[in-house]
């Protein structure tokens, strides 16, 4: 027993070493894999270029492409250049922490800013220059990649270089006088309708894959539920009739209604005026009942089991359809950043606190003991009280910590003013 023991200690303790020599070796290797990653990114937008766009930028200037075309292409560059900034962020941290140096660095570097340059605008490449390594990138905007920057007042102002804070007349001013000059260029006509055509395509193909998002699952549920799973079930229940109810609670219920049902009889005979049932009468009447119960319950029951087997095929259609749409998930994303980079600070407080108040406010507790009931009866399974007072004593209060996080850590750097105008909402 006691060799057994030491075997097994031995064997622990070999499998944690190794573990945490897997892990060390991964974080050496964290600055060369994150930059071949984003060097890989970087040939995929080449090769893009040269297959094509006559090695040109992947831009409708270069090319006379109709506007399908051009957005698939587009949805490639904005994923590549997106997966770049991250893995450029992840390569600056990782080797300010591990100090590495490689000559194979330079040349990848070098080849990733040449490909790049052409989708940053200049001022981002200066302010790039000067970020600390401790600040990630910032992920460029869809709508910089897609095409020329266009000068919007709804789009939050940038960084300037220092050389640029100063001046006669004050940027807002610039700014304004940029645009208008933007507007009254003979390519502005042009440029107005392209992005115009280019947004409502982008609209309708968010809108189309929601709308498939949500249906395929729901008939795929029905149609496998009532057409596949339900006569299997009631194939196999017909065979043995033994089984009528799930689980205690279900039998608990019948016992009720047949108890209230015996009550109904006995009000009845005494508030009219009609001679007392017999024995034999009011035990016919009851066992009636219960043979309508007995119907009733075991339809339940197939329902219940029915809806397991059916919700499991629902989510693999579903997933089948995420993992075949990659392209509709970006789009879709990029569809939902300007829906919220678009309303203003008063609405995102708004929708931040209804939230909240929805899923960890004061009243929320009844929405989850509602939800979690109706779930349960519809799998079939047992409503059990102190589960789920647990879950709302744990889940809503997790919930409200990860809330708090992401308002403190993210939503003060993505929109104080939106803070701001919560903090006075909820005062």
């Amino acid at each position: 027993m006691k060799d057994s023991f030491t075997t097994n200690t031995a064997l622990l303790r070999k499998k944690i070493r190794g573990y945490l020599q897997f892990g060390n070796q991964r974080f050496l290797e964290t600055p060369e894999r994150s930059l071949l990653e984003a060097y890989q990114s970087a040939q995929i937008i080449k090769n893009i270029e040269l297959d094509h766009f006559a090695g040109q930028k992947i831009s409708p200037e270069s090319v006379d492409y109709t506007e399908s075309v051009m957005s698939y292409w587009q949805v490639y560059l904005a994923k590549n250049l997106s997966i770049i900034k991250v893995k450029l962020a992840e390569f600056r941290l990782s080797r300010s922490l591990l100090n590495t140096s490689n000559s194979v660095f330079l040349e990848k570097l070098k080849f990733i800013d040449d490909v790049i340059a052409k989708y940053i605008p200049q001022d981002e490449l200066i302010e790039s220059a000067i970020v600390p390594i401790e600040q990630p990138l910032p992920i460029i905007n869809q709508e910089v990649m897609f095409r020329e920057p266009i000068l919007d007042n709804t789009a939050p102002p940038k960084n300037r270089p220092k050389s640029d804070k100063t001046g006669v007349l004050p940027r807002s001013i610039g700014r304004t006088i940029d645009r208008i000059k933007a507007d009254l260029s003979p390519q502005g006509e042009q440029q107005f309708v392209r992005n115009f055509r280019i947004s409502r395509n982008k609209t309708r193909s968010a809108v189309r894959f929601l709308v498939l998002l949500i249906l395929v699952p729901v008939l795929t549920q029905n149609i496998s539920k009532h057409f596949l799973v339900k006569p299997i079930v009631e194939r196999i229940q017909g065979e043995s009739k033994s089984h009528i109810f799930l689980n205690s609670e279900m039998e608990e219920e019948a016992f009720q209604e047949l108890k209230t049902f015996e009550k109904k009889l006995q009000f009845k005979s005494l508030i009219t005026k009609a001679p007392p049932l017999s024995t034999e009468e009011k035990e016919e009447q009851v066992k009636e009942k219960a043979l309508e119960l007995v119907e009733e319950f075991r339809d339940k029951s197939t329902h219940a089991i029915s809806n397991v087997f059916a919700d499991v095929i629902s989510l693999l259609a579903f997933g089948i359809i995420v993992a075949t749409s990659r392209r509709e998930i970006a789009i879709v994303k990029s569809f939902m950043d300007e829906i919220v980079y678009g309303i203003s600070d008063s609405a995102k407080a708004f929708l931040i606190i209804l939230s909240t108040d929805i899923f960890v406010g004061f009243h929320s507790p009844h929405g989850w003991e509602v939800l979690l009931e109706g779930t349960a009866e519809h799998l079939g399974l047992p409503a059990n009280r102190n589960a789920i007072f647990l879950f709302i004593a744990t889940f809503p209060v997790i919930l409200n910590t990860v809330f708090k996080y992401w308002i403190f850590r993210y939503l003060s750097k993505w929109s104080p003013s939106a803070l701001a105008t919560m903090k006075e909402m909820d005062e």
